[in-house]
């Protein structure tokens, strides 16, 4: 269960007196169990249809604690069932409804059990990609050309790729094709090259601890890396995103 800032003098200016929050307050709520989650994240969720929170005049975003709620129980069915977000929407609206649904399961099933839809655990396959995605073929073919998909060696995908082929569908919607965002992906591979470097001694460490530790320390820095490439590229084009 998330717990949300009842508001006061205490949060400042982000938390209000109808206890709608800022998106600043949303993203440290949810860091405590989330330590990887990021204001362009939560932003992306919502264009995914899986929060819709109330805008001010000025166009800020302002949660409710149910909002909250809601994103806290999306990233931990991403996190612990690796669900696609389309499947999760869907879930959660059917709940919202009222409607008694089981949680959607993935993974391989016993003889005489029908699949749910979704990817196997840490893995998507391409059909349920494009599905997520709403891309042809052809069009996931053309992103694999410029690097910014690639199948593992199983043929299938890792989970996150979704959240990849969604962004690369937005950015098409402006024009901006794949082609001009294999810029990103070289800088994506530098800041990855980077992390990786940190954490590789512990990595190699013989304690298992140590080892598990380099997966957390991987994640912090991955996510300081994305909100520092967020900041500079709101800096160099002059704007604050809400």
């Amino acid at each position: 269960m998330l717990h949300t800032p009842s508001g006061g003098a205490g949060h400042g200016a982000a938390a209000t007196d109808s206890g709608l929050m800022s998106i600043g307050t949303v993203l440290n709520v949810l860091r405590d169990e989330f330590p990887d989650i990021s204001i362009s994240k939560i932003r992306f969720l919502e264009s995914e249809g899986l929060v819709e929170p109330r805008r001010t005049p000025a166009g800020y975003r302002k949660f409710s604690a149910r909002d909250v709620e809601r994103l806290g129980q999306v990233l931990r069915m991403q996190r612990d069932h690796y669900l696609p977000l389309k499947v999760i929407r869907e879930h959660l609206d059917a709940v919202e409804r009222g409607e008694a649904v089981p949680l959607p399961t993935v993974g391989p099933q016993r003889d005489g059990e029908t699949a749910a839809p979704g990817p196997t655990v840490g893995r998507i396959g391409r059909d349920e990609l494009l599905a997520a995605a709403g891309v042809e073929d052809r069009e996931l073919k053309e992103w694999e050309s410029y690097g910014l998909l690639s199948p593992l060696p199983d043929g299938a995908y890792d989970a996150e790729a979704v959240t990849v082929a969604s962004l690369v569908v937005q950015l098409g919607r402006f024009g901006i094709e794949p082609r001009h965002l294999r810029v990103m992906k070289a800088a994506a591979d530098r800041d990855a090259g980077l992390v990786d470097q940190v954490v590789a001694p512990l990595k190699r460490h013989r304690n298992p601890q140590t080892r598990a530790h380099a997966e957390a320390r991987t994640k912090e820095l991955a996510g300081l890396a994305v909100q520092l490439h967020a900041a500079l590229v709101q800096t160099a084009l002059g704007v604050r995103l809400p």
